[in-house]
Protein backbone atom coordinates (compact mmCIF):
# COMPACT_ATOMS: atom_id res chain seq x y z
CA UNK A 1 0.00 0.00 0.00
CA UNK A 2 1.44 3.38 -1.01
CA UNK A 3 1.70 6.29 1.41
CA UNK A 4 -0.82 8.19 -0.71
CA UNK A 5 -3.32 5.32 -0.48
CA UNK A 6 -2.80 5.09 3.30
CA UNK A 7 -3.41 8.82 3.77
CA UNK A 8 -6.47 8.69 1.52
CA UNK A 9 -7.91 5.78 3.50
CA UNK A 10 -7.09 7.52 6.78
CA UNK A 11 -8.88 10.68 5.61
CA UNK A 12 -11.88 8.65 4.49
CA UNK A 13 -12.02 6.85 7.85
CA UNK A 14 -11.88 10.12 9.81
CA UNK A 15 -14.65 11.55 7.65
CA UNK A 16 -16.83 8.51 8.27
CA UNK A 17 -16.20 8.69 12.01
CA UNK A 18 -17.14 12.37 11.95
CA UNK A 19 -20.37 11.58 10.07
CA UNK A 20 -21.11 8.78 12.55
CA UNK A 21 -20.54 11.09 15.51
CA UNK A 22 -22.80 13.75 13.96
CA UNK A 23 -25.56 11.17 13.57
CA UNK A 24 -25.73 10.48 17.30
CA UNK A 25 -24.45 13.82 18.62
CA UNK A 26 -25.72 16.42 16.14
CA UNK A 27 -24.42 19.98 16.31
CA UNK A 28 -26.93 22.77 16.64
CA UNK A 29 -26.93 26.34 15.41
CA UNK A 30 -26.27 28.70 18.32
CA UNK A 31 -28.53 31.27 16.71
CA UNK A 32 -31.74 29.33 16.08
CA UNK A 33 -31.05 25.86 17.57
CA UNK A 34 -31.69 24.08 14.27
CA UNK A 35 -29.43 21.19 13.36
CA UNK A 36 -26.27 22.07 11.46
CA UNK A 37 -25.66 20.27 8.19
CA UNK A 38 -22.29 19.16 6.86
CA UNK A 39 -20.08 22.16 6.14
CA UNK A 40 -21.84 24.49 8.61
CA UNK A 41 -19.99 25.71 11.67
CA UNK A 42 -21.54 27.23 14.83
CA UNK A 43 -24.21 29.10 12.84
CA UNK A 44 -26.51 27.76 10.15
CA UNK A 45 -26.50 29.31 6.70
CA UNK A 46 -29.91 30.87 7.25
CA UNK A 47 -28.82 32.66 10.43
CA UNK A 48 -25.68 33.95 8.72
CA UNK A 49 -27.70 35.31 5.81
CA UNK A 50 -30.19 36.97 8.15
CA UNK A 51 -27.64 38.67 10.41
CA UNK A 52 -28.59 42.37 10.67
CA UNK A 53 -25.52 44.03 9.16
CA UNK A 54 -24.99 47.71 9.83
CA UNK A 55 -23.31 48.31 6.48
CA UNK A 56 -20.91 50.71 8.22
CA UNK A 57 -17.91 49.21 6.47
CA UNK A 58 -19.15 50.95 3.31
CA UNK A 59 -19.81 54.27 5.08
CA UNK A 60 -16.74 56.28 6.19
CA UNK A 61 -18.83 58.68 8.29
CA UNK A 62 -21.06 56.13 9.99
CA UNK A 63 -22.66 56.56 13.44
CA UNK A 64 -19.81 54.77 15.23
CA UNK A 65 -17.20 57.00 13.60
CA UNK A 66 -19.29 60.07 14.44
CA UNK A 67 -19.57 58.91 18.06
CA UNK A 68 -15.84 59.57 18.48
CA UNK A 69 -15.67 62.79 16.45
CA UNK A 70 -13.61 65.30 18.39
CA UNK A 71 -12.84 62.68 21.04
CA UNK A 72 -10.53 60.14 19.46
CA UNK A 73 -8.70 60.33 16.12
CA UNK A 74 -9.10 57.13 14.12
CA UNK A 75 -8.89 55.76 10.59
CA UNK A 76 -11.82 53.33 10.55
CA UNK A 77 -14.67 52.75 13.01
CA UNK A 78 -17.09 49.90 12.43
CA UNK A 79 -19.81 47.92 14.13
CA UNK A 80 -20.57 44.67 12.32
CA UNK A 81 -24.15 44.06 13.49
CA UNK A 82 -27.16 45.92 14.87
CA UNK A 83 -28.07 44.96 18.41
CA UNK A 84 -31.76 44.73 19.18
CA UNK A 85 -33.41 43.31 22.28
CA UNK A 86 -34.84 39.82 21.71
CA UNK A 87 -33.04 39.64 18.34
CA UNK A 88 -30.58 37.00 17.12
CA UNK A 89 -27.60 39.26 17.88
CA UNK A 90 -28.61 39.54 21.53
CA UNK A 91 -28.95 35.76 21.67
CA UNK A 92 -25.53 35.21 20.10
CA UNK A 93 -23.86 37.69 22.45
CA UNK A 94 -25.53 35.99 25.40
CA UNK A 95 -24.16 32.65 24.21
CA UNK A 96 -20.72 34.19 23.82
CA UNK A 97 -20.57 35.97 27.17
CA UNK A 98 -22.62 33.81 29.52
CA UNK A 99 -23.09 30.31 28.07
CA UNK A 100 -19.43 29.37 27.55
CA UNK A 101 -19.58 29.53 23.75
CA UNK A 102 -16.34 31.26 22.66
CA UNK A 103 -16.79 29.78 19.19
CA UNK A 104 -19.54 32.34 18.56
CA UNK A 105 -17.01 35.17 18.77
CA UNK A 106 -14.56 33.36 16.51
CA UNK A 107 -17.24 32.60 13.92
CA UNK A 108 -18.53 36.19 13.85
CA UNK A 109 -14.95 37.42 13.59
CA UNK A 110 -14.34 35.23 10.55
CA UNK A 111 -17.56 36.39 8.88
CA UNK A 112 -16.72 40.05 9.45
CA UNK A 113 -13.12 39.40 8.43
CA UNK A 114 -14.30 38.22 5.02
CA UNK A 115 -16.36 41.41 4.64
CA UNK A 116 -13.30 43.52 5.50
CA UNK A 117 -11.22 41.56 3.02
CA UNK A 118 -13.86 41.84 0.29
CA UNK A 119 -13.83 45.62 0.83
CA UNK A 120 -10.03 45.67 0.32
CA UNK A 121 -9.27 46.85 3.87
CA UNK A 122 -7.33 43.71 4.84
CA UNK A 123 -3.94 45.41 4.33
CA UNK A 124 -4.76 48.37 6.58
CA UNK A 125 -3.74 46.85 9.93
CA UNK A 126 -0.52 45.64 11.52
CA UNK A 127 -1.95 44.41 14.80
CA UNK A 128 -5.31 43.46 16.34
CA UNK A 129 -5.83 44.12 20.05
CA UNK A 130 -8.98 43.05 21.93
CA UNK A 131 -10.44 45.26 24.62
CA UNK A 132 -9.21 43.68 27.85
CA UNK A 133 -11.33 42.28 30.63
CA UNK A 134 -10.38 42.69 34.25
CA UNK A 135 -8.64 39.50 35.39
CA UNK A 136 -11.43 38.64 37.85
CA UNK A 137 -14.07 38.74 35.11
CA UNK A 138 -11.89 36.79 32.70
CA UNK A 139 -11.17 34.18 35.35
CA UNK A 140 -14.90 33.81 36.02
CA UNK A 141 -15.81 33.60 32.31
CA UNK A 142 -12.79 31.55 31.27
CA UNK A 143 -11.94 33.77 28.31
CA UNK A 144 -12.24 37.31 26.97
CA UNK A 145 -15.13 37.48 24.49
CA UNK A 146 -13.42 40.29 22.56
CA UNK A 147 -10.36 38.06 22.15
CA UNK A 148 -12.51 35.45 20.45
CA UNK A 149 -13.69 38.06 17.96
CA UNK A 150 -10.08 39.16 17.45
CA UNK A 151 -9.06 35.56 16.82
CA UNK A 152 -11.67 35.12 14.09
CA UNK A 153 -10.67 38.38 12.41
CA UNK A 154 -6.99 37.44 12.56
CA UNK A 155 -7.61 34.07 10.91
CA UNK A 156 -9.08 35.72 7.82
CA UNK A 157 -7.02 38.92 7.67
CA UNK A 158 -3.69 37.19 8.44
CA UNK A 159 -2.95 39.91 10.99
CA UNK A 160 -1.49 38.96 14.40
CA UNK A 161 -3.51 39.56 17.53
CA UNK A 162 -2.29 39.79 21.11
CA UNK A 163 -4.24 39.72 24.34
CA UNK A 164 -1.60 40.75 26.89
CA UNK A 165 -0.24 44.01 25.50
CA UNK A 166 -2.85 46.02 27.40
CA UNK A 167 -4.68 45.09 30.59
CA UNK A 168 -7.62 46.38 32.55
CA UNK A 169 -6.34 47.36 35.97
CA UNK A 170 -9.65 48.51 37.45
CA UNK A 171 -12.79 46.40 37.53
CA UNK A 172 -15.06 49.32 36.67
CA UNK A 173 -18.68 49.42 37.76
CA UNK A 174 -21.53 49.50 35.28
CA UNK A 175 -21.91 52.57 33.08
CA UNK A 176 -25.72 52.43 33.26
CA UNK A 177 -27.36 55.71 34.31
CA UNK A 178 -24.03 57.56 34.38
CA UNK A 179 -23.57 60.88 32.61
CA UNK A 180 -21.02 61.22 29.81
CA UNK A 181 -18.52 62.85 32.18
CA UNK A 182 -19.10 60.18 34.85
CA UNK A 183 -18.58 57.43 32.28
CA UNK A 184 -15.25 58.91 31.25
CA UNK A 185 -14.11 59.27 34.86
CA UNK A 186 -15.15 55.66 35.45
CA UNK A 187 -12.66 54.33 32.87
CA UNK A 188 -10.07 57.11 32.51
CA UNK A 189 -7.36 55.26 34.42
CA UNK A 190 -8.67 51.72 33.99
CA UNK A 191 -6.10 50.53 31.44
CA UNK A 192 -2.36 49.90 31.37
CA UNK A 193 -0.01 49.10 28.50
CA UNK A 194 2.60 46.48 29.38
CA UNK A 195 4.53 46.50 26.10
CA UNK A 196 4.79 50.07 24.75
CA UNK A 197 7.16 48.99 21.99
CA UNK A 198 4.52 46.61 20.65
CA UNK A 199 2.11 49.45 19.83
CA UNK A 200 4.62 52.09 18.72
CA UNK A 201 4.35 52.89 14.97
CA UNK A 202 1.69 50.20 14.51
CA UNK A 203 -1.64 50.48 12.70
CA UNK A 204 -3.88 48.97 15.36
CA UNK A 205 -7.38 47.56 15.07
CA UNK A 206 -8.93 47.69 18.56
CA UNK A 207 -11.89 45.31 18.85
CA UNK A 208 -14.74 44.92 21.33
CA UNK A 209 -18.01 43.03 21.59
CA UNK A 210 -20.65 45.77 21.97
CA UNK A 211 -20.26 49.52 21.67
CA UNK A 212 -22.61 51.72 23.69
CA UNK A 213 -21.17 55.03 24.94
CA UNK A 214 -17.67 54.28 23.67
CA UNK A 215 -16.06 55.54 26.91
CA UNK A 216 -13.97 52.40 27.47
CA UNK A 217 -12.79 52.30 23.87
CA UNK A 218 -11.91 55.98 24.05
CA UNK A 219 -9.81 55.50 27.19
CA UNK A 220 -8.00 52.43 25.87
CA UNK A 221 -7.52 53.88 22.38
CA UNK A 222 -6.17 57.17 23.69
CA UNK A 223 -3.67 55.28 25.83
CA UNK A 224 -2.33 53.48 22.76
CA UNK A 225 -2.09 56.73 20.81
CA UNK A 226 -0.21 58.26 23.74
CA UNK A 227 2.28 55.38 23.46
CA UNK A 228 2.98 56.02 19.79
CA UNK A 229 0.33 54.04 17.93
CA UNK A 230 0.65 55.18 14.32
CA UNK A 231 -3.00 54.76 13.38
CA UNK A 232 -6.02 53.59 15.35
CA UNK A 233 -9.16 51.86 14.06
CA UNK A 234 -11.94 50.10 15.94
CA UNK A 235 -14.31 47.24 15.15
CA UNK A 236 -17.11 45.86 17.33
CA UNK A 237 -19.40 42.91 16.94
CA UNK A 238 -22.48 45.04 17.51
CA UNK A 239 -23.72 48.54 18.14
CA UNK A 240 -26.38 48.94 20.79
CA UNK A 241 -29.29 50.95 19.38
Amino acid sequence: MSLFTFKSNEGSLLEKLSDFNSLFFPAYCLGCASGLVKGEDTLCTRCILELPHTGYIHSPNNPVKEKFAGRLPMRFAWAFLKFRKTGVVQKLLHQLKYNNCPEVGVRLGRIFGHLIKASAFDQEFDLIIPMPLHRSRQRHRGYNQSSMFADGLAQVLSVPWFENIVSRQVNTVTQTKKTKVERWENVRTAFRIHEPDAVRDQRILLVDDVITTGASIEACGQLMLDHGCKELSIACIAEAQ
